[in-house]
């Protein structure tokens, strides 16, 4: 869920305009700094303007010096200088940090908000986003790089069992839902995010198949029931990843693709030696916007990059 919940009762807000990369080094910079449950952040196009609008939402009031200090490393002094604070009544951002945001296309999927229901292709899978109830379109680069891995996939097989640990807003499971006709096991930690899952696979017309659980990892009497799987997805953070490599194997088929995303760079090679003592091995490697996407199977296939 890096990019997917707000944090509980956002009362501040930070925005500020800047050219695309520097908007995503800052978006990506405050994901690095702050718990999920403490902030979250969202770059996106201002087509009216040209430039990239970086919005971060705060749980708690900030130390807007610190804030603009993280803001000056990732974008410059002229940026920190510009750099807005807010304060919010009650989920007055929701809507307006989604009517912004365009469409998201990862190979046969679309992500989109309800201002673009009806621009979604016939021959696409369209998963909209409620915007009353969670913070996150896939836009970030590890949601595009899951989807993109899963759209490679389903080319070459249909998965028979499906698992979401750490759904957030459920895009995932509704993309594998979609696709396959077929239940999709999830759950998250955070009891926000599974309403969000809940309400977002009713918006989508999946609720038949997903039916999302509060839960710590795989630790859940229906996640448990549903092994073995032969597909996971976990686009998590790099230590949970590396903590849950035990328990995820265990609910894997002898055969399971893993998708794992939420990761850095530098934090690529920690996670790959986690699931490699659970007899994973690098299949595949997807790299967008600084965020890496790996897919393991069991055995040791030769690695390429995607």
């Amino acid at each position: 869920m890096l990019e997917g919940l707000h944090p509980r009762s956002p009362t501040h807000a930070l925005r500020v305009a800047l050219p695309e990369k520097a908007a995503r080094r800052v978006a990506d910079l405050v994901v690095e700094t702050f718990d999920p449950a403490e902030a979250a952040s969202a770059a996106f196009e201002n087509e009216a303007t040209g430039l990239w609008e970086v919005e971060v939402y705060f749980a708690a009031e900030p130390d807007r010096d610190s804030i603009r200090e993280l803001v000056r490393i990732a974008a410059g002094d002229e940026a920190a200088q510009a750099a807005e604070f807010d304060t919010l009544a009650e989920k007055d951002w929701v809507k307006a940090s989604l009517e912004g945001l365009t469409m998201v296309e990862a190979g046969r999927f679309l992500i989109h908000g309800g201002h673009d229901r009806g621009r979604v292709p016939l021959n696409r899978i369209g998963i909209e986003i409620e915007a009353a109830l969670a913070f996150g379109t896939g836009h970030h680069g590890t949601t595009r790089g899951c989807l993109l891995a899963l759209d490679a996939i389903l080319k070459q097989r249909k998965p028979r069992r499906v698992l979401d640990v750490g759904t957030g807003t459920g895009v995932l499971a509704i993309a594998a839902a979609r696709a396959l006709h077929a239940p999709v096991a999830l759950g998250d930690i955070d009891p926000v995010s599974v309403e969000a899952s809940a309400s977002n696979a009713r918006l989508n017309k999946a609720a038949a198949y997903l039916k999302p659980v509060v839960a710590r990892g795989v630790q859940h009497p229906a996640l448990m029931a549903g092994k073995p799987y032969d597909l996971i997805f976990a686009n998590i953070l790099a230590k949970p990843l590396r903590l849950l490599a035990p328990s995820i194997a265990g609910v894997a088929s002898h055969d399971a693709t893993l998708i794992l995303s939420g990761l850095l760079g530098r934090d690529v090679a920690g996670v790959l030696s986690a699931y490699a003592a659970q007899g994973f091995h690098l299949r595949h490697r997807g790299d967008l916007e600084g965020w890496a996407t790996l897919v393991l199977t069991r055995g040791g296939a030769k690695p390429r990059r995607i």
